[in-house]
């Protein structure tokens, strides 16, 4: 039986009882009614799954007229109904002009029952399937949503990443490639998810590809598609990762740890704008944003013929150097600050406070992760807090790591920049200390401490 409910629209008992009598054994509901006038209150309280719609309801009528002015009504209601149109009057034109407006089908009376029920069985597949993209659309519509909102603002106030804001914001809205660059952890992602929020594609597919976890062998599978048959396990077609970003854009991160050979291929996709999947000779056209990242130094690799020339110009048309969190002074706390938060609300705790011993551990510490390792710091920090003050022992930065990075610039380079944006601050919003604090990120405890610790 088939999980379904049927309405059945017809001005003829007979009818109306025959289909029910047989359709009762092969559904899960059968709704019955003589009028089409019915068709609002009907499909209000009832979740309807296939509609058999008569086409004619005025005696004498065979023009099918009646029928295609409700299938449009239905349709509009909702455009993913399923309705099978009936009629008595077996006429060609009528039924192309039906499946022109969106008819799923066309069935004769009287109908024989086997058909009848391959023609309902099929329409209950389709049912299913638009029930399973509209599902599958509105969870992508959530996830860009929620992904867009995540990174809506950059969290930084250091000088070097309003020049990036700034920069963002003029290309963003063009389609033009963008190549960021950076360490690992320093927010390559976050910056293009950024792009993507801020361009005239935000509401199409954002396609994030990890180049780097991506297996050779897979590559073109992957990215461009295969057709069924195009080695042993391709039991179907199936689209690449840039057909499936067609209209949006495509994120190809870890960009310099392709080889050669596979520069050579994705060099060619972008410059012509389309894929050919494998075991197939068709070239289909794709329209993507690019947009890629890496931590690898590119031009030192064009010089050792280890990344191509060609495929660096077609990438990076405008350039983004993200800069590592040891030369971001405050933005440190300013993003221990927002991790808090976030964590704090995740895991239903009250929002936490740095203790002044943390804070200047925070920032003496020279973050070989950058914001990825201060980010998993300050969620351990807060699953691990006892307290609503976030203590050093709460943040296990060991004494061991800062021994290891002794050879990076020292403390005293740092606190002379931490003195001079405090300064700069104060300066620049005429000793309101409240205001000075905001822009730095601060409490406006831990601004006094930092006036008192300078001798401000």
């Amino acid at each position: 039986m088939l999980d379904a409910t049927v309405l059945i629209i017809d001005d003829d008992d007979d009818i109306l009882l025959s289909a029910r009598l047989f359709l009762k054994q092969q559904v899960k509901q059968v709704i019955t009614c003589k009028s089409p006038k019915e068709i609002n209150v009907l499909l209000s309280k009832n979740e309807v799954d296939i509609i058999l719609l008569d086409m004619n309801y005025q005696k004498g009528a065979s023009d099918g007229r009646e029928g295609i002015y409700w299938l449009e009504h239905i349709l509009s209601i909702d455009k993913d109904y399923v309705v099978i149109l009936m009629t008595a009057f077996g006429n060609v034109e009528l039924a192309v002009k039906a499946i022109k407006k969106g008819a799923t089908d066309f069935i004769l009376k009287p109908w024989e029952n086997e058909k009848l029920f391959a023609t309902i069985s099929a329409a209950s597949k389709l049912r299913e399937s638009n029930r399973k993209v509209k599902k599958l659309e509105k969870i992508h519509s959530s996830l860009q949503k929620d992904m867009i909102r995540g990174f809506e603002n950059i969290v930084g106030k250091a000088e070097g990443i309003k020049q990036l804001q700034n920069t963002l914001l003029k290309v963003a809205p063009t389609d033009a490639n963008v190549l960021i660059l950076g360490e690992n952890g320093t927010g390559k992602q976050v910056f293009a998810y950024e792009i993507h929020g801020n361009s005239q594609r935000k509401n199409q597919v954002f396609m994030h590809v990890d180049l780097g976890s991506l297996n050779e062998n897979l590559f073109e599978s992957e990215l461009f598609g295969y057709a069924k048959g195009a080695f042993t396990d391709a039991k179907e077609d199936k689209p690449g990762r840039f057909e499936l970003a067609d209209g949006g854009t495509i994120f190809l991160d870890e960009i310099g740890n392709l080889t050669l050979p596979l520069q050579a291929k994705l060099l060619s996709v972008l410059q012509n704008r389309t894929v050919t999947r494998l075991g197939e000779s068709r070239e289909r056209k794709v329209n993507v944003r690019l947009i890629t990242a890496t931590n690898m130094p590119l031009n030192e690799m064009v010089t050792k013929n280890t990344f191509r020339q060609d495929l660096l110009f077609r990438i990076n048309t405008v350039e983004l150097l993200l800069p590592p969190l040891r030369k971001r002074g405050t933005d440190i706390l300013l993003l221990a600050n927002h991790f808090m938060l976030v964590f704090s609300s995740k895991y239903h705790k009250e929002n936490r406070s740095l203790s002044a011993k943390a804070e200047d551990m925070l920032l003496n510490y020279k973050w070989p992760g950058n914001v990825r390792e201060l980010q998993h710091v300050l969620e351990r920090a807060v699953i691990m807090s006892d307290g609503n003050e976030i203590t050093e022992e709460d943040l296990q930065l060991s004494p061991q790591r800062f021994a290891q990075n002794a050879a990076m610039p020292d403390e005293m380079a740092l606190g002379d920049m931490e003195k001079m944006m405090v300064q700069k601050a104060i300066g620049k919003h005429k000793g309101k200390l409240s205001k000075a604090a905001a822009e730095l990120g601060l409490t406006r405890a831990a601004l006094y401490r930092r006036i008192e610790k300078f001798g401000i």
